[in-house]
């Protein structure tokens, strides 16, 4: 009889979780799954180079950093809270102060030549290709 169940007790759990995160949301909790921690990234192939695009609405260009670590690429962004003499009767708050980082693996980007744009919310990194090496042939005589 229990093989009929369309849900494996796993499946029901994510299900009902859903659900829970459903209500957190609605009432200013935090989901489950950190979704939050992440922002949303285009990365377009120009031939010789690659665009990403990053999403950072609500951050200013002083909030953001990008870095490279030999062949990994980080963006971080974090926005500070401060605490500010007169406070106001919040009812319902729904900006949320915290950091985003994100990684991604360059291997195959000239990282000396990398370049970086913020204009309205969007972070664009212009990351050039390395030029791969040339293969030259040449015959070989047998003798």
């Amino acid at each position: 009889m229990f093989d009929l169940m369309p849900f494996d007790r796993k499946e029901m759990r994510k299900f009902n979780n859903y659900f829970d995160d459903l209500e957190r949301s609605f009432f200013g909790g935090f989901p489950t799954v950190n979704a939050s921690s992440m922002f949303r990234t285009d990365i377009i192939d120009r031939g010789g180079s690659y665009l990403l695009q990053a999403e950072l609405p609500g951050f200013d260009r002083e909030e953001i950093a990008v870095d490279v670590n030999g062949e990994y690429l980080t963006i971080s962004a974090q926005h500070k809270e401060e605490n500010k003499e007169e406070e106001k009767n919040f009812i319902r708050r729904e900006r949320r102060f915290g950091s985003f980082v994100r990684s991604f693996d360059i291997t195959g980007i000239d990282a000396e030549h990398i370049t970086a744009e913020f204009k309205n919310g969007i972070l664009g990194l212009t990351l050039p290709k390395r030029a791969e090496p040339e293969v030259s042939s040449k015959k070989i005589e047998i003798k």
